[in-house]
């Protein structure tokens, strides 16, 4: 007389006379979440949630600036301006100005990371890797020289004008982006790197496909350092004949007009705030996927 069939727990079940277990619930109950649906049912990583584009980051800084702006405006409509604080804000100088820094921001930052990224590739392969020191040792020099020392150096071997304002700005910004291209791309796993090689991909492919985005991060971290740092030291290109909103407020200095002053500064921080914010977001968006769910 045959026994009856054993019963078995819960998600147990036998195939070919061997019992085994389904590992999908089971684990998250036994072995505390570690498996791959740990968490609520339907709940993303807290990885995913803490680097996803939400309606309170894409909007709270704007309104402030906003606000920031509209208050500015109000204040000076308000304002009882004397015959040299209107000469200095008249005839179109603060958008002058504006556009002027504006500009020597883009087109450093350009040249920062057109120079800055390649290097930092470069310096992180086998046959220039001893080069590394060196180059960081020239990279903290920039930036360890004070901003408007080294523009004074600059203007006294190439004269003034925007040229030695801009070789300045470079300077100043090279440092983060080399030394975050650098840092992400040693920071890498080996054994995925070892993995992209023996499944026949070349050096160039296992950089693009693999080491570049895994980078990803901490280069678009030291993207948006560098950003800040060229629109707080473009303000000193004025020095140099570079123009920028540098000229308002040295102008507000020396006439001792207040409102000159306070406008120029008040549009150099809205300027950082702003590109402080449009940095961040894109991290946010061009961070890959794969590593917003932390694993």
């Amino acid at each position: 007389m045959s026994s009856s069939p054993q019963r078995r727990p819960p998600g147990e079940h036998e195939a070919k006379g061997l019992a085994f277990r389904d590992d999908g619930e089971g684990r998250d109950k036994d072995d505390g979440g570690d498996g791959p649906t740990s968490g609520p049912a339907g709940s993303a990583s807290p990885v995913a949630n803490a680097s996803r584009v939400t309606w309170q980051k894409l909007t709270f800084l704007p309104v402030v600036l906003i606000a920031l702006l509209l208050a500015t405006w109000l204040w000076f409509t308000q304002a009882d301006l004397d015959a040299l604080s209107r000469n200095a804000l008249s005839d179109g100088q603060v958008s002058k100005a504006l556009w002027q820094h504006i500009e020597l921001t883009v087109i450093s930052t350009f040249f920062v990371l057109i120079i800055a990224i390649p290097l930092g590739i470069l310096l992180t392969r086998p046959a220039l890797r001893r080069a590394a020191p060196v180059v960081m040792a020239f990279a903290n020099m920039g930036q360890a020289t004070p901003a408007i020392g080294l523009l004074a150096l600059l203007v006294i071997w190439l004269g003034i004008g925007r040229r030695a304002a801009l070789i300045g700005i470079i300077a100043y910004a090279v440092l983060p982006v080399l030394s975050n291209t650098i840092a992400g791309l040693r920071a890498n796993d080996p054994t995925l790197l070892e993995a992209a090689r023996g499944i026949g991909m070349s050096p160039l492919g296992v950089l693009a496909r693999v080491e570049l985005p895994l980078a990803v991060p901490l280069i678009l971290a030291g993207v948006r350092t560098a950003l800040v740092l060229n629109v707080g030291t473009a303000t000193l290109a004025t020095f140099g004949g570079g123009g920028g909103l540098g000229v308002l407020i040295t102008t507000g200095i020396t006439s001792q007009r207040m409102p000159v002053l306070v406008l120029g500064a008040i549009l150099t921080v809205a300027l950082a705030l702003l590109v402080d914010w449009l940095a961040s977001l894109a991290e946010l968006l061009l961070r890959p996927r794969g590593l917003e769910a932390g694993t």
